[in-house]
Parts: structure tokens; C-alpha cells; sequence
């Protein structure tokens, strides 16, 4: 559990097709360890945060499946639903309306398919609040990168860049303005909710520490990863 004083929202973003999984239903319905992924992604925030309050962001397409699977897989009351967007940034602004959550208060936003944070990592995120208005957990580049050019393609220095995670923390204020901006400006142009928030006042996001265990689900070989990395933490887990 981590420990914090104030309110903590978190938005779950599940919304997506999971077209790049390949595979009858999006990835965060997809069976792990005998649960939803979402499941898996749920308990993990009302373990490391049972104080804070939940919304879940899903294709409306979708609903009947995931009220069903809660009943059957889920423990507890079943957390706030809304209605996704077009656009993951469009599905986050929807939440944050549902949810309203007080200026003074902590929203995080985090993917469906990554069922493996850790209490470190929001802590980390809990620190560097303290001194700014958002912060977004990132892992040090370690593959060698390439840039394409009109001639070809060159090498890049690596150690600019940074593969970003979430869950991803803001200020209720910063994150509240940012995404009536967005609004205007259009939703499909923001890829993540820093994005949107550095849009609004640059260079307001710091860098914490990612965990390489936190993975995204993305292909069925994830899947396989992602059980490794939870018997880990709960050896007595059951298939």
C-alpha cells in the first residue's frame, strides 16, 4: 500500500480495439492467470491505493462483456464505467467529467493492459508531485536507435531518448485545464495525457523512474511475461 495525504483519482483507459493483438477480443479482456488483464490492472490500484476512487474508461460496444467477466472475475463492487472516445485522449477527458475530482487532488491515468504496477513506481510519482504539477514514469533507452532521413537513415544518441509509462500523475488543476484546452483543440492530435498537459504549460512534466516490469500488453507473448512478473510478486497466486 502507499500512503499519501489528499484525494487520488485514478482513470483506467480500456477502451481500445487491441488490434495489434491479433486476437477475438481486445487485450485487456484476454484471460491472465485465469482473470481479465483489466481485472489484474484494477486490483493492483485498489491494493497499492484502497482509498482512491476508480473510473474505467471502455468501448460501449463492449459493455455487456465487461459487466459480465467483473461479475464473474472481479472482487468487490464493481468500479465507475464510462464511455470512451474516438481518441484516448477523447476517452480520458470523458472519465475526468464523470469522476469531477477537486483541484488540490491527485488524478492518475493509467493503461488497461498494464497489469504489473508497483507501489515504487507510485511513490515515485507521489515525490515528484510534491515539487510540480505532473510526472510520468520513463525507462532509460537501451537498444540502439535510428532515425530515418531523406537520404537513408542515421543513428540517433540514445541517451536523449526515453520509452515513457503510466500510470502517468498530475495536479486535478493542471490536468483539468489541459483537457478543456484539448477540447478545443481536438483530441486526435495528443498521444498521451502528458502531451495534453505540456501543450497547455511546457515543460511541466518530470521524468520519474519506469520499472521495466511494468509492460503493456500488446502481443499474446506479453501475456506470458506478465505471469512471470505477478507469480513473482504472489508465488500462491492460482492458475
Amino acid at each position: 500500500m502507499v500512503s499519501r495525504q489528499g484525494k487520488t483519482y485514478v482513470i483506467i483507459v480500456a477502451a481500445g480495439s487491441g488490434m495489434r493483438f491479433g486476437a477475438p477480443l481486445p487485450k485487456q479482456y484476454t484471460m491472465l492467470m485465469g482473470r481479465p488483464v483489466l481485472v489484474h490492472t484494477i486490483e493492483a490500484f485498489r491494493r497499492l491505493l484502497p482509498e482512491a476512487e476508480i473510473a474505467v474508461a471502455i468501448n460501449p460496444d463492449y459493455e455487456r462483456l465487461w459487466t459480465d467477466l467483473w461479475a464473474t472475475h472481479g472482487h468487490g463492487d464493481m468500479p465507475q464505467t464510462v464511455y470512451g472516445g474516438a481518441s484516448r485522449a477523447e476517452s480520458v477527458y470523458n472519465a475526468i467529467r464523470a469522476l469531477d475530482p477537486e483541484d488540490d487532488s491527485v488524478v492518475m491515468v493509467h493503461d488497461g493492459a498494464r497489469p504489473v504496477v508497483s507501489g515504487k513506481l507510485i511513490s515515485g510519482l507521489f515525490v515528484a508531485l510534491d515539487a510540480g504539477e505532473a510526472a510520468v514514469p520513463a525507462i532509460v533507452e537501451t537498444d540502439t536507435i535510428r532515425r530515418v532521413t531523406p537520404t537513408g537513415s542515421e543513428t540517433v544518441d540514445r541517451s536523449k531518448y526515453f520509452r515513457v509509462q503510466t500510470p502517468q500523475a498530475f495536479k486535478a488543476s493542471l490536468l483539468k485545464a489541459a483537457y478543456s484546452m484539448a477540447l478545443e483543440a481536438g483530441f486526435e492530435k495528443f498521444t498521451d495525457d502528458a502531451s495534453v498537459a505540456e501543450a497547455l504549460r511546457p515543460s511541466c512534466v518530470a521524468l520519474t523512474a519506469g520499472d521495466v516490469r511494468n509492460i503493456k500488453i500488446t502481443h499474446p507473448l506479453d501475456l506470458a511475461v506478465a505471469e512471470v512478473y505477478l507469480r513473482a510478486d504472489n508465488p500462491e497466486a492460482d492458475a
